[in-house]
């Protein structure tokens, strides 16, 4: 059977035809075509939960295909949609029991499943779940989906769900780090799902996915555009398109984006009885994009909100996600006094880092030198690259301008050999952009073009970062590329609040 499902106006428009009402609640998720050999009564929440799955919408789309095996015990794909809901490849995340157990009840074992299943098809998805969840480590049944989902395509080429899958599998191959070459060639193959079907939900996210660096971004902007519109129902399609945005310095396109994906999980959270987010991933990148703006007001506010869901209790996740904004929020607004009035009880080197800074900053080098004390002199790179970031500090402060440099060059150094991470600086003070006003105090604006131009390189339009570059030019006498930037911060900065825009050299008006 092939099942043909609208998840959009079309869809409401579809239904009007036959005389019956669509539901005002209607969830717009895209549209895509899925055949399988499931019952029709079970065909709706089948195709809405792959829909769900293309927009990383695992909860939810679990939940839709459970529906479709209660109305259809016996749908072969109903129990493959569950079981793909436990896996989240770009998240670096798998619940292989839960998958497992899933599978396990539409069949015992992989043999007796594939045997079950009613087209030749359909025994291939359901091999390359088994394969996903087998044996080895999960880098090796990674790498093995991503052979048997190729083969899919391969075999039935008309199939745009398989096409679309195998292109998440290639992202997905990489054990979580970003590797042109591959994210290339995920990008090649979900083009070809797009090019035929201009409304499908996965080929615009994994085309976003593959293109989501400062580099090849403006390759993912059409499938930006798009996808808000295609699943304006699932959260976390709205945020998708974001990406996009911040590698390309789009700040207004960024907090719109962000404000959306927000409104649509708090929606949903209402629906399920659970509370807003205040202190999560789409909030941050909102409070992130409000800073680059120069909307304080807005940004203090998501930040005291975020902070007192904390000092309730937040969940782990909610508390990651505060100490992120914690540190932006101080970092970028040069507010060393928001470190105390921020404060919560918190294990995190990134928390300690922050309070570091904010006490050097405040001539406080004994509490400086404390936080340095309290984080992890092992870890991962970034620790490593906050922890010279803070010793730098705290050796400008003693004299040792020249040290600072040394420890600070050696921090750029290392955050180049990282893969890149999309979104908002993954060092919470990008190296190159302190190696800069670094630079700028021992008086070599030279220098300090140099760096400041390399952090525009990893975070386009970033404004600290266009103001070390405005001020570095100004004092090598570049005067063209200071009214150049002062336009760019002008445009960024039009809906920044007023006292904001006059400490930024614009006057009090809004422009």
């Amino acid at each position: 059977m092939t099942t043909r499902t609208l998840s959009s106006l079309a869809f409401a428009l579809a239904l009007a035809l036959v005389a019956e009402p669509a539901s005002t609640q209607e969830r717009q998720l895209g549209w895509i075509e899925f055949g399988n050999s499931g019952a029709a009564a079970a065909q709706k929440d089948f195709i809405e939960g792959a829909l769900l799955l293309h927009s990383f919408e695992f909860e939810d789309a679990a939940t839709a295909f459970r529906r479709a095996q209660s109305v259809d015990p016996s749908f072969a794909l109903a129990f493959w949609g569950e079981a793909m809901s436990y896996n989240h490849p770009l998240w670096r995340q798998q619940d292989k029991p839960a998958a497992l157990a899933a599978l396990n009840r539409f069949a015992a074992s992989p043999a007796q499943r594939q045997s079950m299943a009613p087209t030749p098809r359909e025994a291939a998805y359901l091999q390359a779940v088994d394969v996903l969840y087998g044996d080895g480590s999960k880098s090796e049944r990674d790498r093995a989906y991503m052979d048997a989902m190729a083969r899919i395509a391969d075999a039935y080429p008309q199939d745009l769900e398989a096409r679309a899958f195998y292109a998440l599998a290639i992202l997905g191959s990489t054990d979580g780090e970003r590797d042109f070459a591959t994210y290339m060639r995920a990008a090649v193959v979900a083009q070809t799902v797009f090019n035929e079907n201009a409304q499908h939900p996965g080929a615009v996210h994994y085309i976003i996915h593959s293109f989501d660096d400062p580099i090849h971004a403006p390759l993912g902007l059409e499938a930006a555009r798009a996808y808000a519109g295609i699943a304006p129902g699932a959260g976390h399609a709205q945020h998708m398109t974001s990406h996009i945005f911040v590698a390309m310095g789009m700040w207004d396109d960024l907090v719109a984006a962000n404000i959306r994906a927000r409104d649509v999980q708090n929606a949903r959270n209402a629906e399920l009885g659970r509370k807003a987010n205040v202190c999560g991933h789409y909030t941050s990148w909102l409070h992130y994009g409000w800073l680059q703006r120069g909307e304080i007001e807005k940004a203090e506010q998501g930040m005291a909100e975020c902070h007192d869901r904390v000092l309730e209790g937040g969940a782990p996740d909610e508390v990651g996600y505060f100490v992120a904004m914690r540190a932006r929020h101080v970092l970028d607004l040069g507010d060393w006094d928001a470190a105390d009035r921020l404060s919560a009880d918190v294990s995190d080197p990134r928390y300690d880092f922050i309070t570091g800074v904010a006490a050097i900053k405040r001539g406080d080098r004994a509490g400086a030198q404390a936080a340095l004390t309290r984080m992890p002199t092992e870890g991962n790179p970034r620790g490593t690259i906050a922890r010279q970031e803070l010793a730098a500090l705290i050796a400008v402060d003693d004299g040792d301008r020249n040290g600072a440099i040394g420890l600070l060059t050696e921090a750029a150094a290392l955050e180049e050999t990282l893969p890149f991470e999309f979104g908002p600086p993954a060092s919470p003070q990008p190296p190159h952009e302190l190696l800069g006003a670094v630079y700028l105090t021992a008086d070599r604006p030279a220098d300090a073009v140099v760096a400041f131009r390399k952090a525009l390189e990893f975070t386009p339009d970033r404004m600290a970062s266009l103001v070390g570059l405005a001020a570095a030019s100004q004092a090598a006498g570049d005067v063209a590329t200071v009214n150049d930037i002062m336009s760019r911060l002008q445009k960024n900065l039009q809906h920044g609040d007023a006292a904001f825009l006059s400490r930024m050299g614009f006057g009090g008006e809004r422009r």
